[in-house]
C-alpha cells in the first residue's frame, strides 16, 4: 500500500502505519492499549519515567508507560522513519488473560516465568506482528486471521519481559476505569495550572477519595503527576531542541526558574544542565558503539 506523511489506516482498524521524514513525531491518539513498534530507522521516547530509545524491531507498550513524545534518531536509507501501532481495546486483554492457566497468571503477575520464555516471548511479538502483515495479503477471511492472531500478540506481550507491568495496568483500569480518563486529560493539559479540587470535581468525588483512587491508580498523586510531565517534556525540550533551563522552564509551565531547578534535581538527581550534558555524552558514546559494532 502507498504510504504518504503521518499515520495511515489498514485495512485492519486497530493496524496503522505511520511515516515520517520529520524529527518530530506524533504518537497514537487513543485511550485503548497498544504496541508502537519500529519498522525502519530508530527513536527515542520520552516517558514520565525516561528517556527509552527504541531501534529497529523494538517495541514499546503504552498504559505501562505512555510516551509523552517522541524524536527521530535516525531514519533509513530512504530518509523516512517507519513504525506501526496496534490497538487493543481492554476487553481484547482481559479475554486472553482469561484464558491463561492460573499458574501461569500467578508467575507472570509476580515476574517468574523463565528468561528464557521472555525471550522468546519478545521475539514471538515481533514474529507474530509479520504474520498480521502478511494475513492483509491472504486470500482468508482477514477479520478471523488479523483477531486470531491479535490474540497471539496479546499473549507474548504477557508472557514477555515487561509481562507483570502489562497485567498490572490492566488490573489498574478495570478498578479505576474513571481515573485514567482524568490522567489523559492531565497530559493533554499539564502545561496549564488546576487543583486537585477541580480534577474531583470532575469525576463528581471528594477531594480524598479522587487522591486516594488516583494515587492507587497512576502510583502517584495528580500534582506529581502533571511535574514528572512537565519536567520530562522540559528536559527533552533542551535535550532535543536546544532549550535553555528558562526557556525551556517557562515554556512547560513553570513561573520559577529556581523552583524548576530544584523540581528537576528531585526527579532527575541532577540539576538540568547537569543532566542535559551527561546524557549527550551518553548518547554520543552509544552512537560510536553501534558505529564501531556494525564496522565489525
Amino acid at each position: 500500500m502507498p504510504l504518504t506523511e503521518g499515520w495511515n489506516k489498514t485495512k485492519l482498524p486497530y493496524l496503522s502505519i505511520y511515516l515520517s521524514s520529520k524529527r518530530k513525531i506524533d504518537m497514537p491518539q487513543t485511550e485503548n492499549f497498544y504496541i508502537y513498534m519500529v519498522l525502519d530507522g530508530s527513536i527515542r521516547l520520552h516517558t514520565p519515567s525516561g528517556i527509552m530509545d527504541y531501534e529497529t524491531g523494538q517495541y514499546s507498550v503504552s498504559k505501562i508507560d505512555t510516551p509523552a513524545s517522541g524524536d527521530v534518531l535516525t531514519f533509513s536509507k530512504n530518509g523516512y522513519f517507519l513504525a506501526l501501532s496496534i490497538e487493543f481495546a481492554l476487553n481484547d486483554v482481559i479475554s486472553v488473560i482469561l484464558e491463561l492457566d492460573g499458574n501461569l497468571t500467578d508467575k507472570i503477575a509476580n515476574s517468574k516465568l523463565d528468561n528464557k520464555i521472555t525471550s522468546s516471548s519478545d521475539n514471538n511479538v515481533i514474529s507474530s506482528v509479520c504474520r498480521l502483515f502478511s494475513a492483509m495479503n491472504e486470500s482468508a477471511p482477514l477479520d478471523f486471521m488479523g483477531n486470531h492472531i491479535k490474540r497471539e500478540i496479546i499473549f507474548f506481550i504477557l508472557c514477555g519481559s515487561c509481562g507483570a507491568q502489562f497485567l498490572q495496568s490492566v488490573i489498574n483500569i478495570q478498578q479505576a476505569g474513571e481515573i485514567y480518563k482524568i490522567n489523559s486529560w492531565i497530559k493533554e493539559n499539564f502545561r496549564n495550572s488546576f487543583t486537585v479540587e477541580q480534577l474531583a470535581e470532575k469525576q463528581n468525588m471528594s477531594v480524598s477519595l479522587f487522591h486516594q483512587k488516583f494515587k492507587n491508580a497512576v502510583g502517584m498523586a495528580p500534582l506529581q503527576c502533571q511535574k514528572r510531565l512537565r519536567l520530562t517534556e522540559a528536559r527533552r525540550l533542551m535535550l532535543d531542541e536546544n532549550k535553555n533551563v528558562t526557556e525551556a522552564s517557562f515554556e512547560v509551565g513553570y513561573e520559577s526558574v529556581s523552583q524548576f531547578t530544584r523540581d528537576y534535581k528531585k526527579i532527575f538527581g541532577a540539576k538540568p544542565k547537569e543532566d542535559i550534558l551527561k546524557l549527550q555524552k551518553s548518547a554520543k558514546e552509544t552512537g560510536k558503539f553501534f558505529k564501531e559494532t556494525g564496522k565489525q
